[in-house]
């Protein structure tokens, strides 16, 4: 080791030592960080940064031993052979390289420190590569001890350096690797240094093709510059293309669970069914919803959620076989695509891992939760040609499958789910009938049968499609309280109701249904007052009907509602009062001023007319409940008839309140139809609807004692 010391200390200028020195921090510092990048992307980019790595690492070698033999001060004349010099730097950048590669990839399952020797080696065979490019007037002689030392110093330091790199990650270790790359290449250099001794021997002739330290000086100069240089190039090159394939893949992968999306599935699915097209296989696509994720994110929050995603995607990605990939399209939904399928049982058996998958319980921190999954299936080309079809009738079976009672598996059938299909179209489309100018409102009117008199009318949503024409309330309604439209659709028809009522010459009352969403929000009352204020409509002619369904989830809540709907002056009524739980409690607990009775209500308890005669004014007393009653006659249709208190105010024994208790009122399809009446509207009796009317009620005089006690509620 003093004949080391003494090397450096008597045989070397100092300054060429300290530029060495710095070269070596330097293009070590650069040397670890390309391989971090390199080990850090994924693999398919991986090898052109291995490629850069090793060309720092053997630059920062080259160089470093260059300029360290310009300070070397040789008892003899010398110079350099240019081949081998050249030669020595493409050794060290080659080795290097496979050092660092088997370094990053564990080539054969081999650890990482056997890279770290393979630089080491790369850092002997330039040393010696480079001594032997020395061409003096003498002969070398070296010290066996010292060059089995310092190849120990570039092997064992070396594999210490791959060891930092790939088993740790931290700041500090990167900073370690650093450090134990310049003790290699130094230590390495000057100990091998130390072992060489020049026998002058003034026989020996210069040969050619040799170098001047002149001209070293100025090829490392070069050589520094134009290594930098291309690394630097290629460095922005490969960073540019890397931030494009970046976000090229962020558009295409889920951020939460690393999983293709949706915009990698419509790239990928059209080329799949193309090649199993052009080979005549099959393919089958399948739509993973999970059930019971919400409640997961309910009970365990937001996080819990995530969790489950990402564990449910690490056990996917694991599943996978060759042509087959899952894609998260949605919140917590799933398309796999399996190609080719040759039997039924391929497409099974791929369904039941991936249900597997979800079954197993997934742990966090101390809660356990286990999601359910509703799968469809559909298959190419049986069932579809195009992706978007496939997808489309996967999916209409999962919603079967969620129907079904536990985790399912539905395969597409035509007969079971175009009906679906059918009414998701109509659902997307009547989210721009309002904007279209579609609705339409037709008129029901309201008979008093005692005058025969029309004294109202009830307004009733149509939708004229512009293809299918009319398509039926049954049809539309129950679409647009499923999806929402039928707040937008409430608000327009209570706003046009009020506008054309406001314009028509006789003051007849206008009803409008109010739907159980509309009275689920709380500014109800302020968007009635503000159509009442734009329409000039006055209060006392508008009256809203409420089903009996609306009133069940949050009682106080509504009552609230209808009490400050009352304040603005409008009549409050039932509809179809008989129909659902049919609670005299109900009409006890909330304001209304009119029941409606359902048709079914009334023909349930015309059987039992004698019994309820008998015992109708023990139990019901109509003055205890002062509003207007209302009953529903019908062809086929439960429409209402509205029964209306005449006697308000009499003495209860009068004969007039015996005999005739309350005003009834008729409106229905045993009537007439509904229907789209001039604005003008003018006055119109009994008479004016004679031609529509069912016998049944055309002929309520001869039959009215028969019918007397079915108005059960005043």
């Amino acid at each position: 080791m003093l004949r080391v010391i003494s090397c450096i200390t008597y045989e070397h200028d100092y300054a060429f030592v300290i530029a060495a020195a710095i070269v070596c921090i330097v293009t070590s510092i650069m040397t670890v960080r390309l391989f971090d990048r390199a080990d850090r992307i994924p693999a398919a980019r991986r090898f052109s940064w291995i490629v850069l790595s090793g060309m720092a690492g053997g630059a920062a070698i080259w160089t470093t031993h260059f300029v360290a033999m310009l300070g070397f001060q040789l008892p003899a004349e010398h110079a350099f052979d240019a081949f081998l010099t050249i030669g020595s730097l493409l050794i060290a950048i080659s080795v290097t390289a496979g050092g660092f590669y088997m370094t990053v990839e564990r080539a054969g399952n081999l650890p990482p420190e056997i890279g770290g020797l393979v630089f080491g080696i790369g850092i002997v065979a330039m040393h010696f590569t480079g001594m032997a490019s020395l061409e003096n007037a003498g002969q070398l002689e070296w010290d066996r001890t010292l060059v089995t030392a310092a190849v120990l110093f570039a092997l064992g330091f070396g594999a210490l350096t791959a060891h930092l790199l790939a088993r740790y990650s931290s700041g500090l270790s990167r900073l370690l690797a650093m450090l134990t790359l310049v003790l290699a290449i130094c230590t390495m250099h000057f100990t091998a240094m130390g072992a060489a001794t020049l026998l002058p021997d003034a026989t020996d002739a210069a040969p050619m093709h040799t170098m001047s330290n002149e001209f070293l000086a100025v090829l490392v100069l070069a050589t520094m510059a134009v290594m930098a240089g291309l690394i630097l190039y290629m460095m922005d090159t490969r960073s540019q293309r890397e931030l494009i394939d970046s976000f090229r893949h962020a558009a295409r992968h889920d951020p939460l669970t690393g999983l293709p999306n949706r915009a990698y599935l419509s790239e990928h699915l059209p080329a799949m069914l193309a090649q199993a097209r052009d080979c005549s296989a099959q393919a089958a696509v399948v739509v993973i919803d999970l059930d019971r994720f919400k409640e997961i994110n309910d009970v365990h929050g937001h996080h819990a959620g995530d969790c489950l995603l990402q564990t449910l995607a690490k056990r996917f990605a694991l599943q996978m076989k060759a042509g087959e990939i899952i894609a998260r399209v949605g919140g917590d939904e799933f398309v796999a695509i399996k190609h080719p399928v040759h039997e039924q049982a391929d497409v099974d058996e791929f369904a039941r891992r991936l249900g597997n998958c979800i079954a197993e319980p997934v742990q966090r921190g101390t809660a356990t939760f286990t999601a359910g999954a509703s799968i469809g299936i559909s298959r190419f080309p049986g069932d579809a040609d195009s992706a978007e079809e496939l997808i489309g009738r996967a999916d209409l079976a999962m919603y079967r499958a969620k129907r079904a009672i536990g985790d399912a598996v539905c395969y597409y059938e035509p007969s079971m789910d175009e009906g679906r299909r059918e009414r998701s179209a109509l659902a997307m489309e009547l989210r721009h009938a309002v904007e279209r100018d579609e609705l339409v409102l037709h008129y029901q009117p309201q008979l008093n049968l005692q005058s025969g008199e029309v004294i109202g009318y009830e307004a009733l949503v149509r939708w004229k499609h512009r293809t299918r024409g009319l398509v039926p309330p049954s049809d539309f309604i129950p679409i647009a309280e499923e999806t929402g439209l039928i707040l937008l659709i409430g608000e327009w028809v209570l706003k046009t109701a009020c506008e054309e009522a406001a314009r028509w010459t006789k003051p007849y009352r206008i009803a409008v249904n109010i739907a159980s969403a509309q009275l689920a929000q709380a500014d109800l009352p302020k968007s009635v007052q503000e159509v009442l204020f734009s329409s000039g409509l006055p209060a006392s002619r508008l009256e809203l009907e409420i089903t009996e369904a609306s009133l069940i989830e949050d009682r106080e809540r509504t009552l609230r509602v209808i009490r400050q709907l009352k304040t603005l002056g409008v009549t409050i009524a039932m509809d179809d009062f008989g129909t659902g739980y049919s609670s005299l409690s109900m009409l006890q607990t909330f304001p209304f001023d009119k029941v409606k009775l359902d048709r079914s209500f009334i023909e349930a308890v015309t059987p039992m007319r004698c019994r309820w005669r008998s015992s109708r004014r023990r139990s019901f007393s109509p003055p205890a409940l002062e509003c207007p009653s209302s009953r529903k006659a019908s062809s086929g249709r439960n429409r209402p008839i509205s029964c209306r208190r005449k006697d308000a105010g009499k003495p209860r024994g009068s004969s007039t309140a015996g005999r005739n208790r309350y005003r009834q009122s008729l409106a229905g399809w045993a009537a007439w139809r509904p229907w789209k009446p001039d604005l003008s509207l003018r006055d119109t009796t009994k008479s004016s609807f004679q031609c529509a009317l069912h016998p049944q009620i055309e002929n309520h005089g001869q039959r009215k004692n028969k019918h007397a006690g079915i108005a059960l509620i005043p």
